[in-house]
């Protein structure tokens, strides 16, 4: 895999080029690829999580002086999810880039995001590595700062899945219940599948690093589906 191309899209050149390979290296690549001393990516992403995380808090503490704790925080949270990060990762085209066994390649929808969003998290650990705190600082502020001015707008930061309940109980009579699909990843950095369900009716999935963000995910997704934003 030729990362030159994808070095020129985002305008940053590596000094270590093997830490950008290694973060678009996904765990299951090393299973049918094992020779040579390759690294699948999810240390680097544990790093890229924590830093990110703080680029944008810092970000956001100072965009917003007046909000209080809890809508800051909200704020990060609809910024860092899954849903976000892999429209993101998506728009820079590391889909092209990604190294997965042949059967994550053929994973699409709410699989292939999760892979994303793991993966973008990873590539900001490894520029850390490369190249310092101020270099994330440029590329986040590039990719993921512009999305803040239209979550707050649209508050897609708020409880969705209280939302969705009202709607639910509102329209259809029902509470809407939830069910975990599957967590992936080790239980220092597990990745959870929610389906949120209407009746016997599954409306949509969520993404999320605990069961709490994937349910809120659901909801947000399932808000959209139903058209009862």
């Amino acid at each position: 895999m030729d990362f030159a191309k994808f070095e020129k899209k985002i305008g940053i050149s590596f000094r270590d080029k093997d830490l950008l390979r290694t973060a678009f290296t996904h765990r299951s690549y090393l299973n049918e690829n094992r020779k040579g001393k390759m690294e699948h990516n999810e240390r680097l992403e544990f790093l890229g999580d924590a830093v990110l995380e703080l680029v944008v808090t810092e970000y956001l503490f100072a965009k917003y002086p007046e909000q209080n704790e809890g809508d800051l925080t909200s704020y990060r949270s609809a910024l860092v999810n899954a849903n976000t990060l892999s429209g993101v990762a998506e728009g820079l085209g590391m889909n092209d880039y990604l190294l997965l066994s042949r059967g994550e390649a053929k994973d699409t929808g709410r699989a292939r995001q999760v892979i994303l969003a793991n993966t973008i998290e990873a590539f900001i650990g490894a520029l850390f590595q490369d190249g310092g705190y101020e270099i994330v600082q440029k590329f986040v502020a590039a990719h993921l700062f512009p999305l803040t001015d239209e979550i707050v707008a649209k508050r897609s930061w708020l409880d969705a899945k209280s939302h969705f309940q009202e709607r639910a109980q509102e329209i259809a009579s029902v509470t809407p219940s939830y069910e975990t699909l599957k967590e992936v990843g080790p239980d220092h950095d597990k990745h959870f599948t929610v389906a949120v369900f209407v009746g016997k009716e599954k409306v949509a999935e969520g993404l999320g690093k605990s069961k709490q963000e994937a349910e809120q995910d659901a909801a947000k997704q399932g808000l959209e589906a139903k058209g009862w934003g």
